[in-house]
């Protein structure tokens, strides 16, 4: 699996104008799945970005995590995380698993990350979304369970 986590003020997806998810503060994730992963890796990222210390603390440093300061996640289907951009100019996506597989790793993950306390809200699998948000710092990081 791999994650962009992007810290943000407040956020929002929708579908033809139809807004599916909003958050306030928190974390927006792009979240794509390859043909190997697991709930395993699933667990471990679920892990591993309630955790992650990248919110400010009272002196400025990124010390807080997500369960520390109570915030939410807006998260978002993103096969494209899995392009190959190597050959040629348009990008290969034989690497990102296909609906059936990745919606069962994509579902599990949100719900380990509600199993910790989090608010998540979602965009919808398989559909063209618009993403809205106000990145905070900007603060963007890229996880991989590999």
């Amino acid at each position: 699996m791999k994650i962009v986590v992007q810290r943000s003020r407040e956020a929002h997806v929708s579908v033809e104008g139809n807004i599916t998810g909003k958050i306030n503060r928190g974390l927006v994730l792009l979240v794509g799945v390859t043909h190997d992963d697991t709930e395993k890796d699933a667990a471990y990222l679920a892990d591993k970005v309630v955790n992650l210390r990248i919110f400010e603390d009272e002196n400025q440093k990124m010390n807080k995590s997500l369960l520390d300061t109570g915030g939410e996640i807006l998260s978002v289907s993103q096969f494209t995380l899995y392009g190959d951009c190597r050959k040629g100019r348009r990008p290969n996506f034989m690497n990102a698993a296909g609906p059936e597989h990745a919606t069962k790793i994509y579902e599990a993950f949100n719900r380990f990350v509600r199993e910790k306390g989090v608010h998540v809200e979602t965009g919808m699998f398989g559909e063209m979304m618009e993403v809205h948000l106000i990145n905070d710092g900007p603060v963007t990081l890229i996880l991989e369970s590999k």
